[in-house]
């Protein structure tokens, strides 16, 4: 951190402590209920699904060769091979806005083209087979099917757009850069590393699964009852791949990577959920924005209340699939199906702690340009959705 931002948060920490009347209820409440978040994030989130996520960024960093993400995701690849790709990895991959983040970043900072990095960064969190079975089950098959196409398609276009608006820094981060072929009798194929990759990405998977709903599929409830056991096996599997074939260095490096993006993004993703906590709470307790005011907002299907949806969701911290029960409560409470979508299209996908996070990572300009995109093409999606299902 440089010294000038160093001195900017003690002086941000002390106007805080100086000026920040918390002595008064909603403060005090609002200040409660951003560590509650930041409580609960810890304790349901972080083991299973950041920390997993954070391993699999330093494979990727370490073991994964600029020149195979070049060849399927650099800013020449074939359009079709890497966009389809990145599209689609949120149905393997049931992560939340923050959880895609390091695996984002060790993509990114391999040299992937900021087109296909940010249609992976979107389709991430919001492309998951689990919360769009949910939503079809509890909100309609109707929203439920318009969640499915939508997030494709977005990740697509996002990442075009960005490809497009960004192509000249796209060129600059590959110019000089030399194309070597992957590395010769380094003691593992590449299906070998593909397995210790998959292994790792079956691990986030299981260990980040989440309790079915009531009503949910057996197959499901299975699956979600024997999480740890299969998690454990995986485990131990992985355990065996690196005795078998890495060597201490290899696995050396391997951590130190990880430790890296632990640092860059662990303190700017606390301090997001603090913020987040502090003005919208967690579902079901107030915070400073009361709820009633967003739901009052989001009734009907103008282009504000769909922009507004997008908006909230944008700001807001959704885990994977608390999406749902809460859109289930503001859907009972007179928010229409527009809104609903718009909402369920920016939400998974963005939250205030991963901006910050985003932003470490692309920049400022390039951060505003990708929320501005998903934030545009929710409300045009929620509008036409609204629109046809009244």
């Amino acid at each position: 951190m440089k010294e000038r931002n160093k001195l900017l948060l003690i002086v941000i920490v002390f106007v805080a402590a100086y000026y920040v009347p918390w002595n008064h209820p909603l403060i005090r409440q609002s200040g409660l209920e951003a560590f509650m978040m930041l409580q609960e994030y810890a304790r349901e989130h972080v083991l299973t699904c950041l920390i997993p996520a954070f391993f699999i960024a330093g494979a990727i960093a370490v073991f994964v060769s600029s020149a195979s993400v070049l060849k399927y995701f650099g800013a020449h690849a074939n359009k079709i091979l890497s966009y389809s790709v990145a599209s689609v990895s949120g149905t393997v991959l049931a992560v939340c806005s923050c959880t895609v983040l390091p695996l984002f970043a060790g993509i990114y900072t391999r040299g992937a083209g900021i087109g296909p990095a940010t249609a992976f960064l979107y389709s991430g969190p919001a492309i998951n087979v689990l919360a769009i079975s949910l939503t079809a089950k509890i909100l309609g098959w109707q929203l439920g099917l318009a969640r499915a196409v939508g997030a494709v398609v977005f990740a697509v276009i996002t990442g075009l757009l960005m490809a497009l608006i960004f192509r000249g820094d796209d060129a600059v981060r590959t110019d000089g850069q030399i194309y070597m072929p992957d590395e010769e009798g380094r003691g593992r194929t590449l299906l070998q590393d593909g397995l210790y990759i998959l292994t790792m990405v079956l691990i986030l998977v299981f260990a980040a699964f989440a309790r079915p709903a009531e009503g949910s599929s057996g197959a499901w409830s299975a699956v979600f009852a024997a999480k740890w056991y299969i998690t454990v096996g995986l485990l131990l599997i992985l355990g065996l791949m690196l005795k078998a074939w890495f060597t201490k260095k290899e696995c050396i490096n391997w951590v130190e990577s990880t430790w890296g993006f632990m640092k860059q993004i662990f303190p700017l993703l606390a301090g997001g959920v603090l913020m987040a906590g502090f003005m919208l709470g967690r579902p079901g307790h107030p915070a400073l924005i009361p709820e009633q005011w967003i739901q009052s907002l989001l009734g009907g299907n103008s282009i504000w209340a769909n922009l507004f949806a997008s908006l909230a969701g944008a700001l807001m911290y959704f885990a994977t699939l608390t999406e749902v029960p809460i859109l289930q409560g503001l859907l009972g409470a007179g928010m229409g199906k527009g809104p609903a979508l718009a909402l369920l299209l920016a939400g998974p996908a963005l939250s205030l702690p991963n901006m910050l996070v985003i932003g470490s990572v692309l920049g400022a300009k390039k951060t505003a340009v990708f929320c501005t995109i998903i934030v545009c093409m929710s409300t045009i999606a929620g509008m036409l959705y609204g629109a046809l299902f009244v």
